[in-house]
């Protein structure tokens, strides 16, 4: 049997007790369940400096910014669990970003995000989620030619919403996240099929 379109899955936080990694695994199980030949990447992993453009033309990409663009050139689709600071995108994220968009030699610009489609997630304390740095996330990776699923899951009050085990207390919510995660895998494999 063949292997599902290969999606990637991370968390734009390397906070230990980070809400958005406990999202982040939930999705990669149910894209996994889904078919998906899914990479589940921890930004910790990948230490990276500011993006900086005087940093590059002096000593090139870095190094894990490149294992970071290959990585995510290789594949068909995305789930991003994104935090939300101050009504925004984390700084983390936004560099991640950023550092991967970054053309080298003769390659075609934003080699490692055109075609690919994204489904976003939030888990934050607030009422509304991570909904508000969301809209920012939607923002930019729809403008450097992302396909991003109108679908989008928003976890509130995500202190009170986890169980121990790391599971949603609430059916409903987590259904919407094995959606998603569906969604993604679903049409990754007919956009590459």
């Amino acid at each position: 049997m063949a292997a599902g379109p290969k999606i990637l899955v991370l968390a734009g936080s390397v906070r230990k007790a980070s809400f958005n990694r406990r999202l982040a695994s939930l999705a990669a199980h149910a894209a996994r369940a889904a078919g998906g030949d899914v990479t589940h990447l921890d930004l910790a992993d990948y230490p990276l400096p500011l993006m900086n453009e005087d940093l590059q033309a002096e000593q090139g990409v870095p190094k894990p910014a490149q294992a970071l663009k290959k990585l995510f050139a290789e594949q068909d689709g995305l789930l991003l669990a994104c935090p939300e600071y101050n009504s925004g995108i984390t700084p983390l994220l936004k560099n991640v970003i950023d550092w991967v968009s970054r053309k080298e030699g003769d390659e075609q610009p934003l080699v490692a995000y055109r075609g690919k489609v994204v489904g976003l997630m939030s888990a934050s304390p607030s009422p509304f989620g991570g909904m508000r740095g969301l809209v920012q996330v939607r923002s930019i990776l729809g403008n450097i030619g992302v396909l991003v699923l109108a679908d989008q899951v928003q976890v509130p009050k995500a202190h009170e919403a986890f169980q121990p085990d790391g599971t949603l207390k609430d059916a409903a919510l987590a259904g919407r996240v094995t959606s998603l995660a569906q969604s993604v895998v679903t049409i990754a494999g007919k956009l590459t099929g």
